[in-house]
């Protein structure tokens, strides 16, 4: 009797666990996947039951059964659309692409370099274009997806010394809210997140440049923290879930209360 309530218990935990998961067995791409944003953004899908294709250009390894790490520079079209297509072939769909992968190159006006600027374009913003053409026609086949595109507040506010990345990050605001238009029809949300400033290994190297300035956008923070990898992936995963069925075209500020 003891032997029969304990497992009746074990299977009633294990159905709430599973009802509880947003996006239970939903394959889901992850570009920019190996560190920070991007990691914990996988590792929170994963922990939400989707099965996750973790993508980046370095190779990384993974304890987690559910995330399986690829290789992909994403400005590579034909390593990018190798991938997907084995992706897809290997599952029968893609539910869901979170393009997070994005680089930064701090420049004030007078020092602006433009050969790094056409890289930020390259891959904040083309090869984004390219993911989401390439990944809503697969997703079409199957009757839509979720697209989930990583903005900044850089985007909405503007920030001294960010002139060409902030430029980017609008670019995909736009992109994001045309896309969502278009693509509606063929059942495909598309929707972004705009991150404030987030702790991640990339702040600290900021901080250590540029202290005083970061401190003064800190204190402009109502909510009088700084924003963590964890609260930017608890949006992906809304934005990526059925909860969110009725949700397109929108830019969900993750930034503490420090854009209005």
């Amino acid at each position: 009797m003891d032997y029969w309530y304990r497992n009746q218990i074990r299977r009633r935990s294990y159905i709430i666990i599973i009802m509880n998961q947003l996006l239970t067995n939903k394959i889901c791409v992850i570009t920019g996947a190996a560190q920070g944003i991007g990691h914990q953004i996988a590792e929170q899908f994963a922990a939400d039951g989707a099965i996750v294709y973790a993508c980046d250009r370095q190779e990384f390894t993974t304890d987690n059964e559910r995330i399986h790490p690829v290789v992909m520079d994403i400005t590579d079209a034909a390593s990018v659309k190798a991938n997907l297509m084995q992706i897809f072939k290997a599952e029968g769909r893609i539910d869901c692409l979170v393009n997070n992968a994005g680089i930064v190159y701090n420049r004030k006006i007078g020092m602006i370099i433009r050969e790094e600027t056409e890289r930020m374009f390259l891959v904040n913003v083309i090869a984004v274009l390219e993911l989401i053409q390439l990944c809503s026609r697969l997703m079409a086949r199957n009757g839509g997806g979720s697209i989930v595109n990583i903005a900044s507040v850089t985007a909405v506010l503007g920030s001294p010394g960010q002139v060409a990345y902030s430029a980017t990050k609008g670019a995909i605001i736009s992109m994001t809210k045309s896309a969502a238009k278009e693509l509606a029809a063929q059942g495909i949300r598309v929707n972004a997140v705009a991150p404030g400033i987030v702790q991640t290994e990339r702040f600290a190297e900021l901080y250590e440049s540029d202290g005083n300035k970061i401190d003064g956008r800190i204190q402009r923070i109502a909510l009088g923290r700084l924003g963590t990898p964890e609260d930017v992936a608890h949006a992906c995963v809304f934005l990526a879930s059925d909860r969110a069925n009725y949700i397109s075209g929108q830019i969900l500020g993750v930034d503490g209360c420090a854009s209005i």
